[in-house]
């Protein structure tokens, strides 16, 4: 039996802080950082970050689904914008950009022996339909092409992505190719 007690107001403080700052470590220093750089950087002790947290690895876990759910609550945001091509191309814009972060992330869950595939489904599952919905209203205001749906958008989307990792670090050469697969994104004319 688990003990499902909510946690207390200066806990759920801490763990929230704890999150926030080992999404920014992990960010900038990459998934070697260790939790001890992010119990300092979060102002906790170490013994706080395991409390909330006991492998480093359940920290990453937790920051990779964090970070998924978080994208799906800017999608749904963004699926109330007045410029529904706008939304539905920055919200596109910003997956691939943070690609990165996520496949290292991914790939250290994976190195450490954590179920990716599982770790993935409970942050993602508000994305797809946020996702879906962005691209619904996009192709109603005639800004996307209307014979896609969301199986070959998160197959283009996954493409971008690689191909951006594949530009490197030039923003112009990545620029430049997201440019391409938007393009081919927006109706015939």
């Amino acid at each position: 039996m688990t003990d499902t007690k909510p946690l207390r107001a200066d806990a759920a403080r801490n763990r929230a802080r704890i999150l926030d700052v080992a999404d920014a470590v992990f960010a900038e220093r990459g998934t070697s950082a260790s939790t001890e750089e992010i119990a300092k950087a979060a102002g906790v002790g170490i013994g706080t970050v395991f409390r909330h947290f006991p492998t480093k690895e359940a920290l990453l876990e937790a920051v990779f689904t964090a970070h998924l759910r978080r994208l799906a609550e800017q999608a749904e945001v963004l699926s109330e914008a007045e410029d529904p091509g706008a939304a539905f191309f920055g919200f596109f814009a910003l997956i691939v950009e943070q690609s990165g972060a996520k496949r290292a992330f991914a790939n250290a869950l994976t190195d450490a022996g954590v179920d990716v595939g599982r770790a993935h489904a409970e942050g993602a599952a508000g994305l797809r339909e946020a996702l879906e919905l962005l691209l619904r209203r996009a192709q109603e205001a005639g800004a996307v092409r209307d014979d896609i749906g969301v199986p070959e958008l998160m197959a283009v989307l996954v493409g971008a992505s690689l191909g951006a990792e594949q530009a490197g670090a030039d923003p112009l050469v990545r620029a430049r190719a997201l440019a391409v697969v938007m393009d081919g994104l927006r109706p015939r004319r």
